[in-house]
């Protein structure tokens, strides 16, 4: 066997890594320590992943004909697209290059100097012995489909399948409500600018809507996903509406005419009514009702159908016999733009919302601030008819909070600063914020404090203890109590209100966590959808071909949820405009003839990538959607599982380069009895 002509290349990275471990030291220790492991050159430089850096690399593989390549910096995940990059511009297989992380794994995680330069060259030893069992590889091609599955109608998913939609690729836009629009269709005012949030929201709608690129499934939900980057096949069901669209004009006579008149409204959270037939708000897209099953006489006893005797049309658009309709779509990528659900604020009852009847939350105030809201916009009591003299805002309901949410949940401040607004616009009551810190950070939003501020509002340094009833002073009959603690002025407050809006925080989807895993993608501890890189890619997964965004990742305001499904549609389109896409042929492979059909692996793979062929008993590994994480080869009691560029010899090769440093001088390998060492 040729011996390998081996590089090794040790980064400074600033003092990030030089702050900690000698480098030159360790540079100069591999060059004569390893040179019987292959090593032919050594070098440090301060910014490997600089130009001059590549440039230093690609080099000393033509003139010393390097067969192997390691580099000592930062994490892999960082650079070592871009270290292949270079070795592959030499001119040298781009999977011959191994990157040791001695930033993370040392200098970041040591004090020692002495301890941390030791364990460097251990690392770098290992990878010299690892980088020799390395294997040229080529990377998989996969083609990619043009059309794209958005999932999610509020304004993110809304943004990101108008972008691709107007570059001219099909786009399958799919909500679980019976219209688009998502959260910001229920508000009526946007910070900071306060313009309607309707008059911007609803073109976009409509563009949806009648856009030739884009198929519109609303009162569906995805059950399914299979495939994989370039070639997925989703299984969507279309729910029954109990409306023939095809016929329906939408002109709202079923409606009139339904007498089941008394049903909760969710769109108008708990502050209005609707009937059993129902459009969800008058700018709704698509324009058709649904009839909700629960509550309609006709499903729970059998008579009525008053919606289909009135129904003007022939034939009929009302159909009792209506059946759910279940789709295949097939398409290359998949954006998620699932949205957020809100703080359930009977989860803090000191604050007494649902026991005390003038506590509203943030979504039921932007209601009755809503001209199309149950009180066409009167800001009243409870009673529908009285207007509040004094108005309590508490800020961070259910964030910034251990017990409930540890995290801030960036719109609170500037909405509660918009109620503050409206409420002296609309009443010209005494208003009152209560909160903890003021995070105006964005553009123009300062400004807006500002302004409030001018208007005359309040506000109280410190965190709401409680909201009671109970009045213990002369002017508290009949009103709301605020007890919190001013921490500017250094005491306790008790404010006398007539109403108190809880701004409640934003928390991910009841059911994300079965969304994540139904896409194969992560959730955090919080269960918010995990982005690939927090600042470097935002919008991607783990999952290749998975994209997300909006407020499903985390909280933001509306042009932070806009920029982010354009920033998505962005990356999709770049995938579809290469028409094909290589993949990393890092993958975990089976050999057949050892696998025992145990199984024991099908139920463990994070990516769903692994399938069982009932016909030959034998497990298979599909490569395109494989991540080579390595769980399937762990967990194979047979070994009949490998993982590409993971080999039984290359791990032992680099346990064992890693174990023949004589840790105690860290000055050398132990190359004449290994076995010794090892035992």
């Amino acid at each position: 066997m040729t011996k390998e002509r081996i590089g090794v290349y040790v980064c400074h990275c600033g003092s990030n890594i030089a702050g900690t471990v000698d480098v030159e030291e360790v540079a100069r220790w591999a060059g004569d320590k390893l040179k019987e492991r292959g090593v032919v050159v050594a070098r440090d430089y301060k910014f490997m992943c600089s130009n001059l850096g590549q440039e230093l690399i690609e080099d000393d593989i033509k003139e010393q004909g390097l067969t192997r390549v390691v580099v000592a910096a930062c994490s892999p995940h960082l650079h070592e697209r871009t270290f292949r990059q270079a070795t592959e511009r030499a001119g040298l297989n781009p999977f011959l290059c191994e990157m040791a992380s001695i930033r993370e794994h040392v200098s970041w995680v040591h004090t020692d100097k002495a301890a941390a330069t030791a364990k460097a060259k251990s690392i770098i030893s290992g990878a010299v012995e690892r980088v020799a069992h390395h294997e040229a590889l080529e990377p998989l091609s996969v083609p990619i489909n043009p059309a794209t599955l958005v999932v999610g109608g509020g304004i993110a998913g809304i943004q990101a399948a108008l972008e691709i939609a107007d570059s001219g690729f099909p786009v399958v836009l799919v909500e679980r409500e019976p219209s688009i629009g998502g959260h910001m269709a229920q508000f009526d005012k946007t910070f900071p600018t306060m313009d309607c949030a309707a008059c911007i929201l609803t073109p976009k709608m409509v563009s949806v809507d009648t856009h030739p690129n884009i198929t519109l499934l609303t009162w569906s939900e995805v059950e399914k996903v299979d495939g994989y980057v370039g070639n997925f096949n989703v299984t969507v069901r279309k729910k029954a509406r109990y409306v023939n669209t095809a016929v329906c004009t939408g002109c709202g006579i079923c409606i009139d005419k339904c007498p089941k008149k008394v049903v909760d409204n969710i769109f108008e959270v708990g502050t209005g009514y609707r009937k059993a037939v129902y459009r969800p708000f008058a700018q709704a897209v698509p324009k058709y009702p649904v009839i909700d099953t629960q509550n309609c006489t006709y499903f729970e006893r059998g008579k009525c159908k008053a919606c289909q005797i009135f129904c003007p049309t022939t034939p009929k658009a009302i159909d009792f016999e209506q059946k759910d309709e279940v789709i295949q779509v097939d398409v290359g990528n998949i954006i998620l733009a699932t949205g957020y659900d809100t703080f359930d604020a009977w989860r803090i009852p000191q604050y007494g919302y649902g026991r005390l009847a003038n506590v509203f939350t943030s979504m039921e105030f932007e209601r009755l601030c809503n001209a199309a809201g149950p009180t066409n916009g009167a800001v009243v009591l409870r009673d529908g008819v009285t207007r509040p003299e004094s108005v309590a805002i508490i800020h961070c309901v259910g964030s910034r909070d251990r017990n409930y949410n540890n995290y801030c949940s960036v719109i609170c401040c500037m909405s509660s600063l918009k109620f503050a607004h409206l409420v002296k616009e609309r009443t010209g009551a005494e208003v009152y914020n209560f909160y903890i810190d003021m995070r105006t950070a964005f553009k123009d939003y300062d400004e807006f404090y500002q302004r409030v501020l001018a208007e005359g509002v309040h506000f109280i340094r410190g965190r709401a203890a409680e909201v009671t009833d109970a009045a213990r002073q002369p002017g508290e009959e009949g009103k709301l109590i605020v007890q919190a603690e001013d921490t500017l002025l250094g005491f306790q407050r008790r404010v006398p209100v007539d109403m108190v809006v809880l701004s409640v925080g934003l928390q991910p989807r009841h059911d994300a966590k079965e969304v994540a895993h139904k896409f194969g993608i992560s959730c955090s501890v919080d269960q918010w959808f995990i982005e690939k890189h927090p600042k470097l890619d935002p919008v991607a997964t783990m999952t290749e071909g998975i994209f997300i965004a909006g407020a499903c990742q985390g909280p933001k305001d509306i042009p932070a949820s806009v920029a982010q499904g354009a920033a998505a549609a962005a990356r999709v389109l770049g995938r579809i405009q290469q028409k094909q896409l290589a993949l990393e042929p890092v993958r975990a492979s089976v050999i057949e003839e050892k696998c025992s059909g145990c199984r024991i692996c099908n139920g463990m793979c994070p990516f769903n990538a692994i399938i069982f062929h009932e016909d030959r008993k034998v497990t298979e590994i599909n490569p395109a959607l494989c991540q080579g994480c390595g769980t399937c080869v762990a967990a194979c009691p047979s070994g009949a599982i490998t993982g590409t560029q993971f080999s039984n010899e290359q791990v032992l090769a680099q346990l064992e380069g890693l174990l023949l440093l004589n840790i105690n001088g860290g000055n050398g390998i132990n190359v004449k009895e290994p076995e010794a060492v090892l035992a």
